[in-house]
């Protein structure tokens, strides 16, 4: 067992050097705070652009120098110490001090948990074979490109953001790409089916064979690697790899033991502090309490999340409101999502689905609450508005393309 090293203290420590991380610490001096900073990684990497992997980085379009949040040096200029490359094990919230996996032991004044989440893995029979790939870190992108030259038939679990950004990426490299999907339709748990019948279209139309309602049985391989997907209707599926994308579990276990609430994620108030003193919650693993109750994984959410605790740790408690919002790049395609459809009771298509440029505006008791804007960045920004003002138009206006979002008479709350 590795005995524990007190390392040092500091004003703040931030845990998870990604979007949330990084910003928690450019905010904290951008509001004036003059104390010391750690900021704590889990990978070796400076704080990087974790998006990108699924989409211009496993494509090749994009080195891992440009992926860089920041300049190299800025973190030292702005007298911020990284500490990367291990993991926060323990939080001790009456001492205040945090334990890494190799023993140091740091305390704080100020903790901010930001370190995300870590890739759902499978538990099927075969799960533990070599060749199944999962799409978080670079490492994790690395280790698939190191094999993908050789691959030419690559499956695919899991029809998310993640799963199709990779299957248009493999299709682009002139793969086989089978994906696997449980439910009946691809992005069924965030978006509207129209947008999902859209994207499966287009996957088809672009080579990817799709498979719905598919639980996966088991991961057949031969000599310890991954050879194929057998599914639960006795089908089977060959592959050189297998990528796996089916969620994320929230990297929230030694603040959850430390005895702050929450369950999948830490509960968080509306200025992002947890149960626990002197501790705040921001990013992929915090469930905002006081609004729709839920985790919300966007690099939107981390850095205004990360916003707001960095003010309030400077006496300076402003309520997060900010809009959600998330983007997908697949093929030509840029899908721009503003708000949150969750409960929604109606929707309305804006546009020919086929012209490949259309907005799916969501209704919940007549008011929008989000829209998903497919190469319409038109919509995108002009619905923002209707989002924010909770707009009561009729279905009519908003599938008229003939005018603007801009230009509809709004009848707010």
């Amino acid at each position: 067992m590795t005995q524990d090293v007190f390392a040092g203290t500091f004003d703040c420590i931030i845990v998870g050097a990604g979007h949330g991380g990084s910003q928690t610490a450019v905010a904290l001096r951008q509001s004036g705070f003059e104390g010391s900073i750690a900021l704590l990684g889990a990978e070796p990497e400076v704080p990087y652009d974790r998006p990108s992997l699924s989409k211009e980085y496993l494509a090749g379009k994009k080195t891992f120098e440009r992926m860089h949040l920041r300049p190299q040096d800025f973190w030292s200029s702005r007298n911020v110490e990284l500490v990367l490359g291990t993991r926060v094990v323990a939080v001790d919230p009456v001492a205040k001090t945090v334990t890494l996996e190799n023993g140091a032991c740091y305390s704080y004044r100020s903790l901010v948990w930001a370190a995300g989440g870590e890739p759902r893995k499978l538990s099927c029979p075969g799960s533990e074979l070599s060749g199944i790939f999962y799409i978080r870190s670079k490492a994790d992108c690395d280790a698939l490109l190191a094999v993908l030259p050789d691959a030419s038939k690559v499956a695919i679990i899991g029809g998310g953001y993640v799963g199709l950004e990779a299957a248009a990426v493999f299709r682009e490299l002139g793969k086989h790409v089978v994906l696997v999907e449980a439910l009946n339709r691809v992005l069924a748990r965030v978006a509207g089916e129209p947008i999902s019948r859209f994207y499966e279209r287009e996957h088809r139309d672009h080579g990817v064979d799709i498979r719905l309602n598919s639980d996966v049985k088991v991961i057949s391989g031969r000599d310890g690697r991954a050879s194929g997907v057998l599914l639960e209707s006795r089908e089977s599926l060959q592959a050189d790899i297998v990528v796996v994308g089916i969620g994320i579990v929230p990297s929230a276990a030694p603040l959850l033991a430390a005895g702050a609430q929450g369950s999948n994620g830490v509960n968080v108030d509306a200025y992002c502090r947890t149960s626990l003193p002197d501790i705040y919650c921001v990013g992929d693993c915090a469930i905002l309490t006081n609004g729709p109750g839920i985790r919300v994984e966007s690099v939107q959410n981390a850095t205004d999340q990360a916003t707001t605790a960095a003010k309030a740790i400077c006496g300076n408690f402003k309520a997060y409101d900010a809009l959600p919002w998330f983007w997908s790049n697949q093929y030509d395609l840029k899908l721009q999502t503003i708000g949150l459809n969750c409960g929604y009771d109606a929707v309305v298509v804006r546009g020919e689905p086929a012209s490949r440029s259309f907005s799916l505006v969501y209704l919940k008791n007549e008011a929008v609450i989000a829209l998903d804007c497919v190469n319409a960045p038109r919509d995108y920004v002009q619905g923002r508005k209707l989002v924010e003002t909770a707009a009561k138009l009729g279905s009519v206006q908003l599938a008229d393309t003939s005018k603007q979002l801009k230009e509809l008479t709004l009848e707010t709350n």
